[in-house]
C-alpha cells in the first residue's frame, strides 16, 4: 500500500467545508470521506509538524514555537518507514528536513537530496527565506504538486508528504473571512484536484488535511476551535471512526504507519484510527 499526505497549512474547518468544492464533490460521490481533526497545543506550525510525524505532544518533543528548530530524537513516520525498507519522499518547508533528517538546514546541501538510507529518501525543500506580510515567499503550489508527482512516478516512493504554507500565509495577511481568502481556497482546490486524480490512478491512497486552523484575526497557536480544528479528507479503503468523532492529531502518525504495514513504535501512544 502506498500513501501520500497533503498538508495545506492553516485552514480552519469551516473554510474547508465551505470552499473546497472538488474535495466536497468527492465526499458527496462517496470516493472520499471527511472528518474533523484537532491540533495539539500550542497550535503553532512547527509544533504541529513535529507532532504530526512523531505522534507525541509538544510538551514531549519540546518544540514550543517556530524558532530554535532542531533534529528531533523521537521515532517518526520517515524513520520507521525507512527501517521497514520503504522509500519516503518530502516536498515541504525546510523545517521538516531539520526535524527528521539533519539540522541546521544548509540551503545548498539540503535543498534537494536523494539518500537511499533515508530516513527521508528523496527530499525537495523550500525555505520561504525573507517571508513577511508584504513578501510572502511561498512557492507555486502547482510546482510543489508536480514535484511530489515526480517523486511518486519516477522515484517510486511508498510514502510521501507535501506541505505548503500558501493559505496560512495569506490567512495571516487577509484573515479568513474575506473575498481574498474565498478565492485563494477556491484556487487551491482547483489546482490540487487533477493531481489527486493522478495520484489515485497511480495507486496511492491520499490524505488532504492541515496542521492547524486559523481564527478570524488570522491567528493560531491558542486553544479555540477555529485555531485548532481543520478537515481531514481521506481517499482510501480503511475504516474510519464515526462522523461525530473528532480525530486526534497525535493519532495521525501511528495511523499512517498502520496503513503502510509498518510497526508502530512505543513512543506513539495514540490509538490508530486506520485499519491495516
Amino acid at each position: 500500500m502506498k500513501l501520500l499526505l497533503i498538508l495545506l497549512d492553516g485552514v480552519p474547518y469551516r473554510n474547508w467545508r465551505r470552499l473546497f468544492g472538488n474535495l466536497e464533490g468527492w465526499v458527496a460521490s462517496g470516493e472520499a470521506r471527511v472528518r474533523k481533526m484537532r491540533a495539539v497545543l500550542p497550535s503553532t506550525s512547527a509544533c504541529c509538524y513535529a507532532s504530526i510525524h512523531t505522534g507525541v505532544l509538544p510538551q514531549q518533543h519540546r518544540i514550543w514555537d517556530n524558532a530554535n528548530i532542531r533534529r528531533l530524537d523521537f521515532p517518526d513516520i520517515f524513520s520507521e518507514a525507512a527501517k521497514a525498507g520503504l522509500k519516503t519522499g518530502a516536498v515541504t518547508h525546510s523545517y521538516w528536513s531539520e526535524f527528521f533528517n539533519r539540522a541546521p538546514f544548509d540551503v545548498v546541501r539540503d535543498i534537494e537530496y536523494d539518500e537511499p538510507e533515508g530516513p527521508i529518501t528523496h527530499g525537495r525543500f523550500h525555505t520561504m527565506h525573507g517571508y513577511g506580510m508584504d513578501n510572502q515567499m511561498t512557492p507555486a503550489d502547482h510546482d510543489l504538486f508536480g514535484t511530489l508527482t515526480r517523486l511518486a512516478e519516477v522515484k517510486g516512493i511508498d510514502y510521501g508528504i507535501l506541505h505548503t504554507c500558501t493559505l496560512d500565509s495569506m490567512g495571516h495577511r487577509f484573515h479568513h473571512d474575506c473575498a481574498e481568502m474565498d478565492h485563494a481556497c477556491y484556487a487551491m482546490d482547483g489546482v490540487l484536484a487533477p493531481f489527486i486524480d493522478r495520484w489515485r490512478r497511480g495507486g496511492y491512497e491520499v490524505i488532504v488535511t492541515a496542521d492547524h486552523g486559523q481564527d478570524g484575526r488570522g491567528h493560531h497557536g491558542g486553544t479555540t476551535e477555529e485555531q485548532r480544528d481543520f478537515a481531514f479528507y481521506y481517499f482510501g479503503a480503511s475504516e474510519l471512526p464515526g462522523p461525530d468523532v473528532i480525530l486526534d492529531q497525535l493519532a495521525l502518525a501511528p495511523s499512517i504507519l498502520t496503513r503502510l504495514g509498518v510497526p508502530v513504535p512505543e513512543t506513539m501512544k495514540a490509538k490508530p484510527f486506520f485499519t491495516p
